[in-house]
């Protein structure tokens, strides 16, 4: 039985990989580490389908390396451990550090995460990670900073197109045969920028054909996959629609809609903490100010569903989605900070105005740290106007109050205090 076309396909040198053109092109970060033949552990982030292990598979081929690879699905901690001695008895003097891959690295326990840091502190191995989640929530803190994060993006259409024709023209197989690429919509939209699953459903449309002369269109492709266009795939591009759905259902206020979605992705499997984290983030950005008890409600959903586990969890995250849907809605904490951020990469380090610092020395209270700042509790309502921005930044305004019954309290406390500055 031959191997599948994804596999038969597989890139092996960079040269032949598509796409990630920010990270593997010329002079891009990770392909100036490749070609200096030294490169440090990292962390790849991205949605399935884009190259991950392949790309750590060639890594390993050009720098002419030992390479080990874990599942995190069927590993345990003896297994890394396994890995980390044979690694450590096989590598000769001076020689590169093997590289250990492991994939699904976010379904590691903290304990498995715990048992290798020592190795890669040390440099037993280099420890390349792939990730379908965000790093932040799934890989421990310690293991996470002693590793770069590279993010991958999903396949663009002339990625996807070119690939394509690498198929029906160079695949051993598939070259073999008359294949005419006459609509090619259909296998873009199911495949949803996954590389993968664009083969797979190609190698399936050619297999079903009983000619030797096989014409693809879109309605060949959707008889074939023979599926509903609004089916839940937890791994492929209606993960990212529903979500995205979902989110947008709280946003716009729906409560049947926001129940509607997260039904879909119950049905379809998703992992409730995903669910969660997305309601702890909608709680903050886009109910915010309006009505802060929805984030103290949403971090509860979270840790209900941690402590109660599945499938009663989905009463916790069912309460919090309504809760979410029907509240009022604020952006202002979400648009601030983005405002904020801007400032910053605009105006760089602005010096901290002297009466903030602090002055633990007496040479620093000489230098006029500290020296005039007003300490707020000693005036009448806990306020009193003084400087706190940089000086060439005194007038820039940031937050911007969004005049929901809640935070239209806020921006009148801060009008009262401030006059003016706060007026819109």
């Amino acid at each position: 039985m031959s191997e599948p076309l994804a596999e038969r396909l597989r890139p092996r040198s960079l040269d032949d990989y598509i796409g990630q053109k920010h990270l593997v092109g010329e002079g891009a970060v990770l392909r100036k580490m490749i070609d200096a033949g030294r490169i440090s552990s990292f962390i790849l982030w991205g949605p399935p389908g884009v190259g991950k292990t392949t790309l750590a598979q060639i890594i390993a081929n050009k720098l002419q390396t030992q390479f080990f690879t874990l599942s995190a699905v069927t590993s345990g901690v003896k297994d890394v451990r396994e890995v980390i001695e044979r690694a450590q008895k096989g590598r000769f003097f001076n020689e590169a550090s093997p590289i250990l891959f492991i994939d699904e690295i976010h379904r590691f326990s903290k304990s498995q995460q715990d048992s290798l840091l020592g190795a890669v502190e040390k440099g037993i191995v280099t420890l390349i990670g792939a990730t379908t989640e965000n790093p932040s929530f799934e890989v421990i803190r310690p293991l996470l900073s002693r590793c770069q994060l590279y993010v991958l993006k999903s396949l663009e259409k002339e990625d996807l197109l070119t690939l394509l024709q690498r198929a029906i023209t160079k695949d051993i197989i598939l070259k073999e045969r008359k294949i005419e690429l006459k609509e090619t919509s259909a296998l873009l939209r199911y495949s949803g920028g996954d590389a993968r699953k664009l083969l797979n459903i190609l190698e399936l449309v050619v297999e079903s054909s009983s000619n030797d002369e096989t014409v693809i269109t879109d309605s060949i492709v959707e008889e074939c996959l023979q599926q509903n266009p609004l089916a839940y795939d937890k791994d492929g591009e209606m993960h990212y629609d529903i979500i995205s759905a979902f989110i947008k259902s709280i946003r716009g206020s729906d409560p049947d809609a926001a129940l509607y979605w997260m039904a879909r992705m119950i049905e379809g499997g998703e992992d409730p903490q995903f669910i969660a984290r997305r309601l702890v983030i909608s709680a903050a950005e886009d109910i915010g100010l309006a009505n802060p008890n929805a984030l103290l409600l949403a971090n509860a959903a979270f840790d209900a569903v941690m402590k109660i586990g599945w499938p009663e969890g989905r009463i916790p995250l069912a309460e919090c989605a309504v809760y979410l849907a029907t509240s009022p809605k604020s952006n202002s904490a979400y648009m601030g900070i983005g405002k904020a951020l801007e400032v910053v990469q605009k105006t760089g380090n602005q010096p901290v105005p002297l009466h903030l610092r602090n002055a633990p020395t007496s040479l620093m209270k000489d230098l006029g740290y500290s020296d005039g700042y007003k300490y707020p509790h000693d005036f009448a309502g806990h306020f009193t106007p003084q400087q706190y921005m940089p000086d060439a930044l005194q007038k820039e305004r940031i937050w911007h109050a969004q005049h929901s019954p809640a935070e239209q309290k806020l921006y009148e406390r801060m009008v009262n205090y401030w006059g003016k500055k706060y007026e819109e």
